[in-house]
This record gives structure tokens, sequence and C-alpha cells, in this order.
């Protein structure tokens, strides 16, 4: 398995995915070795975890929350940071290295960044490369074409690929009109969401401040994510503003970081709405639970989701959610309100619907909450080890 993550080294769900995926399928009798291209601490027994060193270099530490924040030690002291390319080109050159260290029967790998390390494995041992495909270029470009580097990494991958997984039909569709694959090559298996991970909240609520306003009579409208232009938060702003135009009582809460945050706050600076916008930056532990617990609403605004565990979670600590059309999650979760990104106006009506009928919002969580029961990455592991099968010669079911 190739990876560029896992928790809690991740800054998005991506890590949170390959986790748990892997943790289904190991408890399916799969034998994992999970390579990420830096050194740490994890706490996953049922899977063993490599570091791809490339030559000279002693450690990768990940200096922080973004995809390139990685510092590389060297063997004679000296310290140099890669921008996340040059990271994609070393850890290629790395897993290739460690491609007779050990023995595997199929290579795993997920998102561009490890797929040309998948290539050269295919390369050097012949062995079936199921690539996973948690977002295209298009997604992360906000539907643009975006970086004609990375557009040729997964161009490449896709051509070579045993088999494609996508995270949603939504994604499969991107991979076939991107990248002409035919659509035989690509299997779609949802994410999930492990249960056991849920961890319970405590009375006394980090946003203290949310807290003494809904006692006051006020709603809070929450997002979870990075600030990219891929999430759709700038929409999410000029939605704000109208509902607070119409339910002056209403604040929203935005938690995460990206390229975008501090035009998101000139944004609703702009919109004379920053009194009702509290941005908190990238959080963890019991202030990103709290996030959630707090809402009356979730809002994941995305103009393209391949998947998004957000709304998942939202649903875990007790709030519903509102989901852009275009997003894979709508596919499996019906027991939520639903909109096109670019639609602001709806956007906003379904939110000052949600925040002035508290019978509205209850009765979307009660029919989000019996489907969240059902959920599990166990349907996810037996998809994915069927695809293992029917790639490995003489396999054993």
């Amino acid at each position: 398995m190739l990876g560029w993550e896992l928790p809690p080294h991740n800054s998005g769900g991506l890590g949170v995915a390959c986790y748990q995926l892997c943790q289904a399928l190991a408890h399916k009798g799969v034998d994992i070795e999970f390579i990420v291209p830096y050194s740490a601490q994890h706490s996953a027994n049922f899977m063993k975890i490599t570091a791809a060193r490339p030559v000279g270099v002693s450690e990768v530490v990940r200096g922080g929350i973004a995809y390139d924040s990685y510092r590389y030690v060297l063997e004679d002291g000296r310290e140099e940071w890669h921008d996340i390319y040059d990271q994609q080109a070393l850890y290629e050159a790395a897993v290739a290295r460690m491609a007779f260290e050990t023995e595997y029967d199929i290579v795993h790998a997920h998102d561009w960044l490890t797929f040309r390390a998948a290539l050269r494995l295919k390369l050097a041992r012949g062995v079936p490369i199921v690539l996973h495909v948690h977002s295209v270029e298009s997604d992360r470009a906000g539907g643009k074409r975006g970086n004609p580097l990375v557009h040729e990494i997964e161009e490449l991958g896709f051509q070579m690929a045993d088999k494609i997984v996508a995270v949603s039909e939504l994604t499969k569709q991107a991979i076939i009109r991107d990248y002409n694959i035919p659509a035989s090559k690509i299997d779609v298996v949802h994410n999930s969401i492990d249960q056991t991970s849920i961890e319970p909240l405590d009375s006394n609520n980090s946003y203290a401040y949310l807290a003494a306003l809904k006692e006051q009579g006020y709603r809070i409208v929450t997002n979870v994510g990075r600030l990219t232009i891929q999430k759709g938060l700038p929409n999410l702003i000029m939605a704000a503003k109208e509902v607070i135009r119409r339910v002056p009582k209403t604040m929203f809460l935005i938690v995460g970081s990206g390229e975008q945050y501090h035009e998101l706050i000139e944004l609703a600076a702009n919109a004379g709405i920053g009194r009702n916008v509290v941005f908190t930056g990238f959080q963890r532990g019991k202030r990103w639970r709290d996030a959630y617990a707090i809402a009356d609403l979730f809002v994941m605004p995305s103009v393209s989701e391949p998947f998004g565990l957000t709304p998942l979670e939202a649903i875990a600590y007790g709030t519903p959610s509102l989901v852009s059309k275009q997003s894979g999650v709508s596919e499996v979760l019906h027991n939520c309100l639903k909109v096109d990104f670019w639609d602001i106006e709806e956007m906003a009506n379904q939110i000052a619907s949600v925040v002035q009928h508290d019978v509205l919002r209850d009765a979307i969580l009660a029919g989000a909450r019996t489907e969240f029961a059902n959920l599990t990455w166990n349907n996810a592991a037996d998809q994915i080890k069927d695809i293992y099968n029917k790639h490995l010669v003489g396999a054993v079911t």
C-alpha cells in the first residue's frame, strides 16, 4: 500500500480513509505494508508502516499540516525543503529502491502523489497495481484542468493500472471525462466511517462564546475542511450574508486552514458579516469534535468533492448536513439537504430554513442517524479484497 499520510500525521480525510480501509482489510486477513514518505510514530498495530527515505537522507519529517511541508534531514546534518512535485519524485525513487526488500502480491496506491511509485514497482516486479482515486486534478483545481504535471501523472497511471478504484460515481465519471479511460476499468468503492473512532463528547464545549450565544437564541452553522478553491467557501460566505440578513442571530464557524484563509476573512469583512463569522484555523481533537457538536447545521459547499467524510462526522456528533450535489457522499447519504454549489440563493434558503425551524433540523438528523448506524467499512473492504483476488493468479477467495 502506497499512501501520502496516515493519522495522526494527516492534513485531511485522505489519511483517515486510508487508515480505516486498511484496518477493515486487515481484519479480513490482508497482510499490509503501508509505505509513507515521512518518518513518524504510528499506532496502527494491524499493519506494518514503513518510511520511504531517499538516498542520502536520514529522516523525512512532516513539518506541518500541509502536503508540502516536509523537512529532509540529510546524512551530513544539512536540512532541505522540497516542493510537492520534488517530494513525489523523491518518494518514487525511494520506493523503487525498496522494490525487492519485501514480498508482496499486489500494489495499491492512493492518489497521484504515489502513482509513479506504483508504476516503478509494476515495472520492477510485474505485480498488478490498483490505483485508488480520492480526487482528480480537476477536483483540486475547482473544475479547471489544473497542473499539467499532475494531469500527466494521473493520465499515465490510469492507462497503466490494472484496476482503478474511484471513491464515488462522481469520481468515476470525472476519470472517464478527463482521461478517456474505459468505464469497465473503474470500480466504485464508496468511503465509509469507522464508528468506533468516534470519541465521546463532554459537557463543556470548547467554543464557550458560541455556546453563550446559543443560550441567547443564536443558531450556529459550521464548516470543517481545507480552505481551498475546491471546497467552495466563497459561495458559503455569500450565502451567509443573505442568511444573516434574514436571521441576524446566526453565526458561522469556519474550521480549517488553507491558501484561501486570509481571502475568506477579507471576503466576510467586505460583505459586512465579519462579526458573525468565526475563523478558527486548523483544529484537532476536542476543538475539532466540538466544532461539529456546537452546530445546528453542517454545510459542505464543495465545487467538486469526490467523497467527503465530514458530513458523516457531523452526524456522528449530532448535527445534520447540507451538502453540495457535486459530492460523492450525496450518493450514499439521503437524509440531508442538497444544493448545487453555485446556487447561492438556494443555499441561503436551505440554511435559513434549518436555523429558523428546529423541528426541520431534528427531523433531518433523526433520519441521518438511522442511515449512519448502517454505515461500515466492511462492504468496502469486501469489494477491495474481491478486486485483489481477481487480479492475482491463483488467489484464494
